[in-house]
Parts: C-alpha cells; structure tokens; sequence
C-alpha cells in the first residue's frame, strides 16, 4: 500500500504541472539527429526517452539537516516519474518493449523499432527522445616506463598535498563515505578490501546490499551483467579508488582518505558508457538500493563522489542526452553530494575541457600536476566552451597530482600500476574532501562551502606561464590551473577555523 505522505505528495505534483501539461497538448517531441540515421537502417535502437515533466522544486523544502532535505529531494523526483511516466509505461507494456525508467531525470531507456518512435514522437508528454548507443571512452593507458615506488612507501601526490600532515593529526578520513563510478573496483585488493562498506573485517563476510551497483546490464569478458559483487573490466576505476582510500598496512601507501570508507557504481563496460548508464549510477549513489535495485534509501548516499570519465557528444553527451546528465548530476549537488570531476586529457592547448561532467559549472573539475609542480601536458585547460553553462572561466577549479600515479589495479589482489591522467588528479581531491568532513563534519551536505574551502587554500603555481582565454598567468583563478594546486594543512586549518567558529556545544 503506498504510503499518505506519498499519495499526498503525488496530488500536489500532479496540480503543480497541470499548467505544463496544458501548455504542452499538441506538442511533438524533438528527435537527435544522431537517433534519426540510426533509427534509417531500419533496425530497432537504443534509445533515451526524456518525459516533458519535471519535478517541481517550488514543492521541496529547504529547511532542516541535510539528510532530511535529500530524503525530500527523492521522494519529489521519485513521485514525479510515477505520476508522468504511467502512460507511457502502459504503452511501453502493450508493445511488449522492456525498458528501464529513472526518476533522477524523468527519462526512460529502451530499444525500439523506428514504428514506434515514430509513434512516441507524437506524444505531447514527451519532450525529447535521443540516442544511448555506447561508444568507447579514451582512458589513459599504463605508463611505459613505471615510476619506482618512494622510500616512504606514501605516493608522491598523497605526499605533494601533504596529506601526512593531516594524518598526524589523526584525521584519516574515518566517518565519511567515497563513492566511485567508473569501468568498476577489484574490492578484494589488499589496499582497498578494508575501506569497502561493504565489508565486515570481523565476521569476514561482505553485504553488497547499498554498497555496490552495476549499471552494466551485459555480460562481458571480465564482468557478469547486473554484477552482484563489485568487479572491474578495464582496471582505471580501481586505480581511481586506490588513490582515494588505498593502503594495504604495509608498503603500500597510496590513498588520500585510508580511514574513509567507500561504495561504488559500475557505469562504463569495458570503458563503454552511455548516459543511460551515467545517469542510471547517479541515481543510485542518491539513494542506494539494495541488489534488486529496490527500497532506495538516501541515508545510505556518499558524501563525495569522485567522476573520472567523461561524456562527449559522440558517446550520446548532445544538446538532448548531455542535458538529462546535467541533470542527474545537478539532483547529486542538490541532494548535498560532492562532485568532484576530471578535467579531461585533450590539453595542453586552451579551451580544451570538452566534455561533460568537467565543463559543468556546478561539478568541481580537477586538472593535473607533475611531480615537479607542473601543469601536466595533457591536462585539460579552459576557457569551457561556449554552450557548457556561463561560459566561465574558472575551469580548472583548482589542480592535483596526476602525471604518473602509482595505485592499484585489477590484475590481481596485490597489483599496483602508474597511470597518468586527470583521471588520477581527480581522486587526490576526492580524498581530500573525506579529510575536511572529518575535520568539519558541518562541510557534510554542503558542497558549495566545501568548494569554496579548497578554492581558497589552493596554492598558485608559479611554474606556469601559458595564458589562455585573456587571462595572465599570474591572475588567479586562470584556465590553466584554477586558483591552483590544493594544499590540504592550509584547507584543513581553515577547516577547522570555521568549525571552531560555527560549533555550538549542547546545552546541559
């Protein structure tokens, strides 16, 4: 039986879009023209069918913990899809098609014949119907040459943001929890295995229940579909995970946020996403689900989530599709979550962050240093493209450690390999944030102040001279490095600072 509050909530949705509804009658649905050649030879295709409705935030209240604010948050999208979708759902099911519905972006995924989009272009309900055929992301390949590990067996970029520092103050990251979606996570890695929610070091078992997800739902070589373990096909999502949280207790020291715990969410197959899959892991790191992808609980949601991939308009990312993903991830920010993002590797030329999550205004995008405190070449620079957002220049927000990065890999329990990428900056970040929340725990659910904190506690690097979108080198923010490179001891300092400032003792 479907609960008061949410018949209740259903009724205000279903009267705060009658005038859309209204507005809409007679309305066709735009079709990309990616979709259209696809759909000419004359073969059913992968489609993702974008609902006109959307979520009234006039209904959300903005008041209150942040945890009750993201429950809010669901319930609204979630009502929202169940009342606008029904139609086309009962349509769906009398043509005998499967798809997969989100309440995220009120959208659907499903193959259809060209019949029956051209059936669904006619529809005033539906706003936009595109393609979510996969195509290959460029991921970066392993380093020719591997860097030997350090006599300090703590990794270069841990220790280039002084990471150490902050340890020794016994902040570790304990008490916050990383998500990660990426090509998946070899969780059963020494360095990783006792950082995995998921486990339970004393009775030796694992509960994957809210704790792992598969938006893959084809087998590969590597992988079963809908994987009910975590489990990796390429080895980058593990890489990017063992920078986060990694240490294996020994010599193996190569994570931001060891004390921190983290979840994850398979979004690519073999590096092959869709913003199906994109969108599909974004909802659930909102509100995670057991394995039958049932009972969501938004209690259960990451506090940060590190995006070390990216979506360009030739994996499905156009004016249509690229839109429903920009708002996946506006409902993550919305919902309190961190979201820290890889600038991407087409640089080292300007204006040359391309694609999304990194060229979003609302993300936090991350660009790469070497170990000599250098804009790595490859690291993508701005001004972003116009058509991403304002237009701003502040992208990078800021730069970490990226140019040969030693972490684990999926080859085996105990393997390690060195990456160079903004893939592997992006992870520094993400742990980074765990150290602050630890400190601050008021930083949790606010991913505007967390931003801003390490913005303004990056440290501007002098060896850059390269000017891009107007703006000199030595004005900061620029587009090549942001307001600089993080610096955790002046982030955590602040940190503190201002929970020192805020905290308010109870009263006896």
């Amino acid at each position: 039986m479907r609960p008061v509050y949410l018949r209740s909530l259903s009724l205000q949705i279903a009267f705060a879009l009658t005038a859309t509804c209204t507005a809409s009658a007679g309305l066709a649905a735009e079709v990309d023209a990616v979709l259209k050649a696809e759909a000419a030879q004359g073969a059913s295709v992968d489609t993702l069918i974008v609902l006109r409705a959307k979520a009234p935030k006039s209904l959300l209240r903005t008041d209150g913990h942040y945890l009750e604010r993201r429950r809010a948050l669901v319930d609204l999208l979630r009502a929202t899809a169940d009342v606008t979708q029904a139609d086309l759902r009962r349509w769906l099911d009398a043509e005998g098609v499967s798809y997969r519905p989100f309440w995220i972006t009120n959208s659907i995924q499903a193959r259809l014949t060209p019949a029956q989009l051209d059936v669904l272009a006619a529809r005033s309900e539906i706003e936009a119907i595109a393609s979510n055929a996969p195509t290959k992301l460029r991921l970066p390949a392993a380093d020719a040459a591997p860097r030997p590990l350090a006599p300090s067996a703590i990794e270069w970029g841990v220790n280039k943001i002084k990471a150490p520092q902050i340890w020794a103050l016994g902040i570790t990251g304990a008490g916050v929890v990383i998500g990660g979606q990426d090509t998946g996570i070899r969780w059963t890695h020494a360095a990783i295995k006792a950082k995995y929610r998921g486990w339970d070091s004393t009775a030796q078992t694992a509960d994957h229940n809210y704790n792992w997800h598969d938006s893959v739902h084809a087998a590969n070589a590597s992988c079963a579909a809908d994987a009910p373990a975590p489990c990796d096909d390429n080895g980058h999502g593990s890489h990017t995970i063992g920078t986060m949280v990694g240490d294996d207790g020994s010599t193996n020291q190569i994570g931001v946020a060891p004390g921190a715990k983290w979840i994850g969410c398979r979004n690519m197959n073999a590096g092959a996403g869709t913003p199906a899959t994109y969108n599909e892991c974004a909802q659930w790191f909102l509100a995670p689900t057991n394995l039958a992808g049932q009972n969501p609980n938004p209690d259960l949601a990451p506090d940060v989530i590190g995006n070390s991939w990216g979506c360009p308009p030739s994996e499905g990312c156009t004016a249509i599709s690229g839109a429903e993903v920009a708002a996946a991830i506006q409902n993550l920010i919305t919902g309190g979550i961190m979201f820290v993002a890889a600038a991407g590797n087409d640089g080292s030329a300007c204006s040359t962050i391309s694609d999304a999550p990194g060229t979003l205004d609302n993300v936090f995008t991350v660009g790469s240093t070497t170990s000599a405190d250098g804009i790595s070449g490859f690291s993508g620079r701005g001004p972003v493209a116009a058509g991403t957002g304002t237009g701003t220049v502040n992208k990078p927000d800021v730069v970490a450690p990226g140019s040969s990065v030693r972490s684990i890999t999926r080859s085996g329990d105990t393997a390690y390999a060195t990456l160079s990428g903004t893939s592997m900056a992006t992870p520094h970040v993400a742990g980074a944030v765990a150290l602050l929340m630890q400190v601050n725990p008021g930083l949790k659910g606010d991913p505007t102040a967390v931003a801003s904190l390490l913005r303004s506690t990056a440290v501007p690097l002098t060896s850059s001279t390269q000017v891009c979108g107007g703006i000199p080198a030595t004005t900061f923010p620029n587009p090549v490095q942001g307001y600089g490179q993080i610096d955790l001891v002046a982030a955590v300092n602040k940190a503190e600072k201002i929970f020192a400032d805020t905290f308010q003792p109870p009263v006896q």
